[in-house]
């Protein structure tokens, strides 16, 4: 049982195992204290059992997809090295238990945020892209899938009801968005219409940085390697038994391109005050 606490005098509750024997008493005492509640349940049948019903007659909001805190890589496919390794082993622990308990689930691997992809930066989406110079990762030639986080949250909302997305590893893979470090750099370079400096940052040089187990800072720098030294998010195909392309179930749907991020970047920038003014 999990509580979002509020300043009001009531709860936001969400209850797992609602239909188990002291689950459904602890379910009822939340109904009755006058907290919302929502109660997980193993399938979209779960309103036969009568006791999940119950619950629902009386008030419960009934959930039947679970979508564990992840959007970003596939963590069963991905291997980066410490300390990024052990903050998905911890995700691959989750998804092992949600799949033992049989909850319904939906896995979001949306690669990386539309933003200049910083390894020192703690949320590089909340980061203008650099205006000094670019750092290059090895040969800046290995791609990788960028996402508008406007983006994620809308497929995300069209996958909750969609029942091709249950027990389903959804990616996010919009070739529009399929670009390496130089293809960016050369984008936001139009965007400022200046050249700037580039400085190679090795892979010696973020595997220290990674090393150096600075939190958050070394996570960042352990996914920036897996993305673009080892290529985390190109080497497999999008074709197991779990895995669905969000672009196949939504064709019509069109991304953000990262033209028009940058754009909005842009924007930013010439909003930002004048230093000293």
């Amino acid at each position: 049982m999990v509580a979002t606490p509020s300043t009001e005098r009531t709860s936001h509750v969400l209850i797992i195992g609602a239909s188990g024997f002291m689950g459904h008493f602890i379910a009822q005492a939340s109904l009755d204290s006058g907290q919302t509640t929502y109660v997980l349940t193993r399938s979209s049948s779960a309103l036969s059992s009568s006791k999940i019903k119950a619950l629902h007659d009386n008030g419960a909001i009934i959930l039947h997809r679970f979508l564990p805190s992840e959007f970003g890589h596939d963590v069963d496919r991905a291997d980066p090295v410490e300390p990024g390794l052990s903050m998905y082993k911890e995700k691959r622990r989750v998804r092992q238990l949600v799949e033992e308990s049989g909850i319904p689930y939906t896995y979001i691997c949306c690669n990386s945020i539309a933003s200049w992809p910083y390894h020192d930066n703690i949320h590089p989406s909340d980061a203008l892209p650099p205006l000094d110079h670019f750092d290059i990762y090895g040969d800046g030639s290995i791609k990788a899938y960028f996402v508008a986080g406007s983006d994620i949250g809308k497929f995300t909302m069209k996958t909750i009801n969609d029942t091709r997305t249950v027990n389903k590893v959804v990616h996010f893979r919009p070739l529009v968005n399929h670009l390496n470090i130089n293809e960016l750099a050369c984008l936001w370079e139009k965007k400022i219409q200046r050249t700037l400096p580039r400085r190679i940052v090795s892979e010696s040089d973020l595997l220290k940085a990674a090393s150096e187990n600075i939190i958050p800072q070394s996570i960042v720098a352990a996914f920036t390697h897996d993305i673009f030294f080892r290529g985390c998010q190109t080497f497999f195909s999008v074709s197991g038994t779990k895995d669905v392309e969000i672009g196949d179930l939504y064709p019509d749907e069109c991304f953000r391109t990262m033209d028009e991020c940058f754009e909005e970047f842009l924007m930013k920038l010439k909003e930002k005050p004048v230093e000293g003014s």
